[in-house]
């Protein structure tokens, strides 16, 4: 119950207020990393902070401050950095490309295509571009889809849980392939 509370599909008031449209996103991304397993030479060495970067328009930074207050991912605390620079996106664990980058979406894909990071978007053609989730709206409902071809080129192993509260999986016989 407490899996579906957090990262179930979360209901947006018909108002087209983005508020509570990026609360929803900044909650799903307060979460994700309970749900994803990074090989441990993708983590950074150390104590060092476990890093999400968030890449373009930071609409929702409070929110996601707010959600991510004193939480830590492997014994690491998570912090939140907006990056302007595609290339500072390598240091990054978890990088958002809002959708004011997506003309963009392969400069910021590229800059982290090799490495293990988990790339979240919030535009369908984020996933087509490489991208491993990403944020729709459903009926007035905040939900995702992932990418199983590129978490597995990204060597990300997505919880069979996560994958379960998608509202789409694509690649998935591809990944099982590789």
């Amino acid at each position: 119950m407490v899996l579906a509370i957090l990262l179930g599909p979360l209901p947006l008031p018909a108002q087209k207020s983005t508020a509570p449209e990026y609360l929803a996103k900044a909650n799903y991304l307060a979460n994700f990393p309970s749900f994803v397993e990074w090989p441990p030479d993708a983590l950074p060495s150390g104590q060092a902070s476990f890093l999400v970067c968030v890449f373009g328009d930071f609409s929702f930074g409070t929110s996601l401050a707010e959600s991510t207050r004193g939480a830590t991912v492997d014994s690491r605390r998570l912090e939140i950095r907006w990056v302007h620079k595609a290339q500072e996106l390598t240091a990054c664990q978890i990088v958002f490309v809002s959708r004011s980058e997506r003309k963009r979406y392969n400069l910021a894909l590229d800059a982290v295509r090799s490495r293990m990071v988990l790339t979240v978007g919030e535009t369908p053609e984020f996933l087509d571009a490489g991208g491993i989730l990403s944020f729709s709206e459903q009926k007035g409902t905040m939900q995702f889809d992932v990418n199983l071809q590129a978490a597995k080129k990204a060597r990300l192993k997505i919880s069979s849980r996560l994958l379960a509260l998608a509202r789409r999986v694509v690649n998935q016989t591809e990944a099982a392939k590789s």
